[in-house]
């Protein structure tokens, strides 16, 4: 039997989460990365968590003044009582009064003496969690490289014999790349922060356990923001992990012609895909299914990239669909996502959040378009939306997606080749006849089970959406300029047709 170790909380739940529970207690860990990526953050969060659980605690910075680490407490509502801190503040300080200024730096000695200080601070405090901030001080007072590896070795020995859990701070300021070897290989553990700068918007910010000898961490990059209390980190989704039985039933919508197209409406953990051109009622659609699932007590939840909140429920409310009342008892939650403020990691947690603490039963993304747009510069996101997308249907939730398409009349097209991560695709076209400009509604994939293949009629007014007979008198609806040959021509082609 394999033997475990203890571990320790970070104080931060995302990236306990990550590391399935702590840190295995009395290591040297590597916390690296960029200047503004969230290191001195995430490492007073360390040390707070061991303060609240009565431990001594130690802060080292050769970096920073207490007043900068004052300022970064106080700006997330913390205070760094009970956290000792030894700060470097002069060169005086560290080789003593006597010490007379130069031409020639005596580094040896100033870096020789910082380490027996330390030392020193450690014997005296005995502190079980400790923070060195940062290694790039140290490396800069020792100047040969082979005189700081020797040191940075020399830290290692000394404190594995000390019971301390360390952090060891590094900005990454280097440019050597063996260095950045060595420093992996000595320590029990890798974290690297990184803080990405877009073309527009906010800074993006993600974390990478680049290693963690002897545990089964969850591997990857894991978005984080920095905000008021600290990190704030979001694991990477594993759909597969995820899973809970649930009556596959199919999910109606009180419109009996709708529900008709899909022999009953969407099943349970499936998703919808609802595409056509703007203004043709997509959103409309998805929130009759929602309206109909709320008045069976069910929660639900609207991503709204696209439409303002306020306009979205006038709008529905207008329709009969009563929208304000469920917001009102808490049972439906319109999330407005603001463009350029939100990565994939965060909106992909904000998903789990509502399904596993509101036991949301239906999500609402409108639209793709507006997802796509709000993080223009991230990779992948039809793959992490596809894995969003398992995820609900491992606890079988419903989805819509809405999917707006270029163009109103004749040929159309999208930007997304989406249709393929959805279950069931429900397309609305415009199309004009005798004078008008109409509607037509079809479903061109149901995955999980039969579905009607008419073209019938949409009508979307002040009496709510209503749903028309199949469309029996017209060919060629789908190109938006259909040909009607009449009840005449209906009865002689079917005619040929026996």
């Amino acid at each position: 039997m394999a033997k475990t170790y203890p571990v320790i909380s970070t104080g931060n739940n995302g990236f306990d989460a990550i590391l399935k529970g702590g840190l295995p207690q009395n290591r040297l860990y590597l916390l690296e990365g960029t200047p503004g990526a969230g290191k001195t953050t995430l490492g007073l969060q360390f040390l707070l968590e061991g303060v609240a659980a009565g431990e001594p605690v130690l802060y080292i910075t050769l970096s920073e003044t207490a007043e900068e680490l004052e300022s970064v407490a106080h700006s997330h509502g913390w205070t760094l009582d009970g956290i000792d801190l030894f700060e470097f503040s002069s060169t005086a300080e560290v080789l003593g009064q006597s010490y007379e200024q130069s031409i020639l730096h005596p580094w040896e000695a100033e870096l020789g003496n910082t380490i027996r200080l330390i030392e020193e601070k450690v014997e005296l405090l005995k502190p079980k969690r400790l923070v060195f901030d940062s290694l790039s001080e140290m490396r800069l007072l020792a100047q040969d490289p082979l005189r700081y590896r020797r040191q940075v070795l020399a830290l290692k020995q000394y404190f594995s014999g000390q019971q301390i859990t360390v952090l060891l701070v590094d900005d990454m300021t280097g440019s050597n790349g063996e260095r950045d070897n060595h420093l992996h290989s000595l320590c029990h553990g890798v974290v690297t922060l990184e803080r990405l700068t877009l073309e527009f918007g906010a800074a993006r910010r993600r974390m990478q356990v680049q290693k963690l000898r002897g545990v089964d961490f969850v591997a990857g990059y894991h978005d984080f923001t920095i905000k008021k209390g600290g990190l704030e980190v979001y694991p990477r989704l594993i759909a597969a992990k995820h899973h809970v039985k649930f009556s596959t039933e199919s999910v109606c919508s009180g419109i009996k012609e709708l529900d008709d197209l899909l022999v009953g409406g969407p099943l349970r953990g499936t998703s919808t895909l609802v595409t056509g051109p703007a203004g043709s009622g997509k959103t409309t659609l998805a929130l009759v299914y929602l309206a109909a699932a709320c008045r069976r007590g069910e929660n639900c939840t609207i991503y709204e990239f696209d439409e303002r909140v306020a306009t979205l429920i006038n709008r529905a409310d207008s329709m009969g669909l009563d929208l304000s009342r469920y917001v009102a008892n808490g049972q439906l939650v319109i999330q407005q996502i603001d463009p350029a403020e939100i990565s994939p990691g965060e909106f992909t947690w904000r998903v789990r959040t509502e399904v596993e603490e509101r036991n949301s039963r239906m999500i609402v993304v409108d639209s793709l378009n507006g997802y796509m747009a709000a993080m223009p510069q991230e990779q992948q996101l039809i793959l992490q939306m596809h894995e969003v997308l398992s995820y609900l249907s491992q606890l079988g939730v419903v989805t819509f997606l809405i999917n707006p398409q270029h163009g109103l009349i004749g040929s159309m097209s999208t930007s997304l080749n989406v249709s393929y991560i959805a279950d069931s695709v429900i397309l609305i076209r415009y199309f004009e006849a005798q004078g008008r400009l109409r509607k037509a509604i079809s479903v061109l994939k149901h995955r999980t089970g039969a579905h009607e293949d008419a073209i019938r009629e949409l009508r979307i007014d002040s009496h709510g959406v209503r749903v028309g007979d199949p469309l029996i008198t017209f060919r060629g609806v789908l190109t938006g300029t259909p040909e009607y040959f009449g009840e005449e021509h209906l009865m002689e082609e079917r005619q040929r047709d026996f």
